[in-house]
């Protein structure tokens, strides 16, 4: 582990203010980090305060002027050399975030190569930043849209994904020409003081202007609802549950600031009887146990056709009994579930465990916390598999921890109504060859949730495509597809040149 953390140039207390190149000593409370694994403290973090943020924001506002003048092109050429500094370091920064956050170390590479697929997409979308040509209703005028520099992003991430998320929104927003003011979780501090040091030496080679990547780590109640509040920030990208974002959204909105919300998820996976068993029992799985069920887009629910649940059932059971001897240290290679990120998360999930008995469902499998001599923490459990009805309390709430509810349903349309029937709308997919319920499923009257696949898992998005949901999930979208568009402001304009004034819908205003 201390060999690790040199290589990332952690060290036993680390500054939590960053401008980009440069470090500066914070003045807010100590934070440290401990390991999910095993409770080890790998470091501390001088947590920065309100005063801290103001130097930030002043030097955010100032590199703004300078950054949103440098051509497109060019700050995607940033970008560019942050990917390559993610590919020098992925197997040392993928095994941080399995230590600090607790998620097996094939999905800590994975985390990482989100970061550098993402740092390629951004570069080629540096030369597309296009807009519109449209055609006037008046002679000899040209009408047209395009999208300019919107200013400072406040980004705030999640422990879950300590440094993809940051990607995500942070080298879209470069290469639009803004500056990012980044509040990572403080449950993983050092994923993103690790991150920072990575990419000084690109910033500093490329000469990029102090406050365009800029570090802030510190407990949201020093400087938080401050960020939100600040009219210096015309966008902030949360990542959270739907409770800090319903907060965080009054706040931005009282000043008609922009969000982009990804909230809460309680993601259902359908198993038509029309589906190849052989890919939806992996699918389940991976979806409801991969990173021990801490992503907002993990299998919560599965719907299942009542011809043959009790098939899916004993197929899921026989699953789970594997992956049962498969939970421990997340940097083991034989592990396929670690710990959860905390003893709040525990209590979470045997709150649910208990909560859903009380309302009538049945554990078929785990719902344990494994604390004996085995397990180096209190902070693993057994994934839970459970027998549940839609509308049952717990089941209309998202917990952020391996418990997936089996229900049964008759009809398709039963069973996309059960899909729709949770205030979320993150993921969702289907397991059927039937194209009919397939299209149905894709249609406008199908799923409400802002992914929806077909004989693919609810876990596991690309970054090409943007990433969101509808509802209590917030709305917003991240990272590929068009989400670029967000992280601008979009200007309409019209050019005459011709020698009358026409106006438009043929108005005459005549003096």
């Amino acid at each position: 582990m201390e060999a690790l953390l040199k290589r990332l140039h952690i060290e036993p207390v680390n500054q939590g203010l960053s401008t980009g190149a440069n470090w500066h000593k914070s003045q807010g409370k100590t934070i440290d980090s401990f390991s999910p694994i095993d409770g080890a403290k790998l470091g501390s973090v001088a947590g920065a305060n309100r005063d801290d943020y103001e130097r930030v924001m002043q030097k955010a506002t100032e590199a703004f002027e300078v950054w949103k003048r440098v051509p497109a092109p060019q700050r995607g050429e940033v970008v560019r050399q942050i990917g390559l500094a993610l590919r020098e370091h992925k197997e040392d920064l993928g095994r941080l975030v399995s230590l600090e956050m607790g998620k097996i170390y094939q999905e800590g590479l994975g985390e990482v190569q989100e970061m550098i697929d993402i740092c390629d997409f951004a570069v080629g979308q540096a030369r597309l930043l296009n807009g519109y040509t449209m055609q006037s209703e008046r002679p000899h005028h040209r009408l047209y849209d395009q999208y300019h520099p919107l200013g400072v992003v406040g980004v705030i991430t999640s422990f879950n994904f300590p440094v993809a998320v940051w990607a995500w929104n942070s080298m879209i927003a470069a290469i639009a020409g803004d500056v990012v003011v980044w509040k990572p979780s403080s449950k993983t501090p050092l994923c993103a003081v690790a991150v920072q040091k990575i990419i000084n030496k690109v910033l500093k080679e490329n000469q990029v202007p102090e406050g365009v990547f800029n570090l802030i780590i510190g407990s949201s109640s020093e400087f938080g609802d401050a960020m939100l509040a600040d009219k210096r920030i015309p966008l902030v990208s949360l990542t959270g549950s739907t409770r800090v974002g319903k907060h965080a959204s009054a706040i931005v909105g009282a000043r008609l600031g922009k969000t982009i919300m990804e909230l809460g998820g309680n993601n259902a996976l359908i198993v038509s009887q029309h589906a190849d068993l052989n890919m939806a029992i992996p699918a389940i799985v991976f979806g409801a146990v991969g990173t021990a069920g801490q992503r907002c887009t993990s299998t919560r629910r599965v719907i299942i056709h009542e011809s043959i649940y009790d098939k899916v059932k004993v197929a899921l059971l026989d699953a789970y009994r594997q992956v049962g001897s498969k939970i421990g240290n997340p940097l083991d290679e034989n592990t396929l579930v670690g710990p959860l990120i905390d003893t709040g998360s525990v209590k979470a999930f045997t709150h649910a465990i208990d909560a859903v008995q009380k309302e009538g469902g049945r554990v078929l499998y785990g719902g344990e916390v494994l604390s004996n001599g085995n397990y180096s923490s209190n902070n693993y459990v057994v994934p839970a598999l459970v027998e549940a009805e839609n509308h049952y309390s717990i089941v209309q709430e998202e917990t952020f921890a391996p418990i997936v509810y089996l229900i049964k349903y008759t009809t398709i349309d039963e069973a996309i109504a059960l899909n729709n029937g949770v205030p979320q709308g993150l993921s969702s997919a289907i397991f059927t060859l039937n194209m009919r319920e397939a299209e149905q499923f894709l249609s406008g009257v199908g799923s409400d949730c802002g992914i929806a696949n077909v004989n693919s898992g609810t876990s596991g998005a690309e970054i090409g495509g943007a990433f969101g949901g509808e509802k209590e999930t917030g709305g917003g979208r991240e990272s590929g597809s068009d989400a670029w568009k967000a992280y601008m402001r979009r200007q309409t304009n019209t050019i005459n040149y011709g020698e009358a004034l026409p106006l438009a819908q043929g108005i005459q205003f005549n003096f």
